[in-house]
């Protein structure tokens, strides 16, 4: 079960709301970890709430940015321009890939 999730593609969506200096950071912090975590085993999607702003009722964002990890379940959110690495890193549960 463990090699099934270490071949899982990972499906993260990042909301933002424009190109405001957090959301920019946000894009860049995750695209930098993914690289280092989960190369070739993920898909960012970027949902722009200034363009799009009903989908943020559907993954319940009270905040921007925001990141909800999709798959693999369970569903998780963070909220923030992702900057302490660590945290992003435990809130996403990626450490486990790394044991």
């Amino acid at each position: 079960m463990a090699e099934e999730n270490d071949e899982e593609t990972w499906e993260l969506r990042l909301y933002v709301a424009g190109q405001t200096p957090k959301s920019v950071t946000a894009l860049a912090n995750l695209k930098r970890y993914c690289e280092q975590h989960l190369k070739g085993r993920y898909k960012i999607e970027v949902i722009d709430l200034l363009v799009n702003p009903q989908l943020a009722e559907g993954d319940q964002i009270l905040a921007i940015p925001t990141l909800v990890r999709k798959v693999p379940e369970p569903i998780r959110k963070i909220i923030g321009d992702l900057s302490n690495e660590e945290r992003v890193l435990l809130g996403l549960d990626v450490h486990y890939l790394t044991r």
